[in-house]
């Protein structure tokens, strides 16, 4: 499969433009984190697990948008949504968590920011703006329509991309301050989100037929297929169909795309939840402790 991919050239392929700003973003966040961190107030050095999370973070991004992964996304459904589940649920996270505070506090503090932040930051806003925007994007007729129309494609990717940070947010942010949630109601959280992802899984991976034309119909493939490709390259191929690039049936392969969003969801959630409810119960038993010091030194703790 890799060599048939070598007749949509270096640029289809590697995204240079994007590896090239994925790389800009790189330096300047370790510039502004290291030397440069000096130039702004309220500034604070970050630890290396920081540095490690947010240099993940660029690996992946690049990984799905920006090399082959990208390119068979458009060709396979099964490319595509594990394409869709590291986008979503596993670099918004680990960004986060890679993001220093004092950063993230000066940006949600800007005046044209914070009403709105304030608003969609919201438990119960962030959960239903990703996982609406999730929903509807696997409607056949909306997934359709945008796969087809780079303006549509770019403007629904880049909010529901945005709507992933929100729906993290209460889970992982880094601001005390922020800290909406107590361990139990972040567990029920994750729950809820899980329950919500489900539906758009399950119209995926329980369908008998094709969902989706462009990944079925030649011409609506090939109209996807441009958002990729440059058109002086596409025009001088003669491509048989989605079915050169797939071995599997297209059925088969949608419903594959179905399963493999749900085992990234799962592991991601399940990660994340074991990471709260152990974070939680460590609190509690220093909490208990400390009464319990409390009860048996009443001096000492004056």
């Amino acid at each position: 499969m890799i060599g048939n991919l070598d007749m949509f050239g270096f640029q289809a392929l590697w995204s240079p433009y994007l590896l090239a700003t994925t790389i800009l973003i790189t330096i300047l966040y370790f510039y502004i984190t290291g030397k440069g961190r000096h130039r702004f107030k309220d500034s604070e050095e970050i630890s290396n697990k920081q540095r490690a999370f947010f240099l993940s973070s660029m690996i992946l991004f690049y990984l799905v948008k920006g090399s082959p992964v990208d390119l068979l996304s458009h060709l396979m459904l099964s490319a595509h949504m594990t394409q869709m589940a590291i986008l979503y649920l596993v670099i918004p996270p680990i960004l986060l968590m890679g993001m220093p505070a004092w950063i993230l506090r000066k940006v949600i503090n800007l005046p044209v920011v914070k009403p709105v932040f304030r608003f969609i930051s919201k438990p119960l806003i962030a959960l239903l703006v990703f996982n609406v925007l999730f929903s509807l994007y696997h409607i056949p007729v909306v997934f359709d329509t945008i796969k087809v129309d780079m303006v549509y494609h770019t403007t629904y990717t880049t909010v529901m991309f945005v709507g992933a940070f929100i729906m993290w947010w209460p889970l992982v942010n880094p601001l005390p301050e922020e800290q909406r949630l107590s361990g139990i109601k972040k567990i029920g959280y994750i729950m809820a989100d899980g329950m919500l992802l489900t539906p758009a899984c399950a119209l995926i991976i329980f369908a008998d037929q094709p969902l989706y034309a462009t990944y079925s119909e030649m011409t609506a493939w090939l109209a996807a297929l441009e958002l990729c490709v440059p058109a002086g390259t596409l025009a001088g191929l003669d491509l048989g169909g989605p079915e050169l690039f797939n071995a599997l049936p297209l059925v088969e392969d949608q419903q594959l795309g179905g399963v493999i969003m749900k085992i990234i969801q799962e592991i991601m959630y399940g990660s994340i939840l074991a990471y709260v409810f152990f974070g939680w119960a460590r609190r509690e038993r220093e909490k208990d402790e400390m009464d319990l010091n409390k009860a048996m030194h009443p001096k000492v703790a004056e």
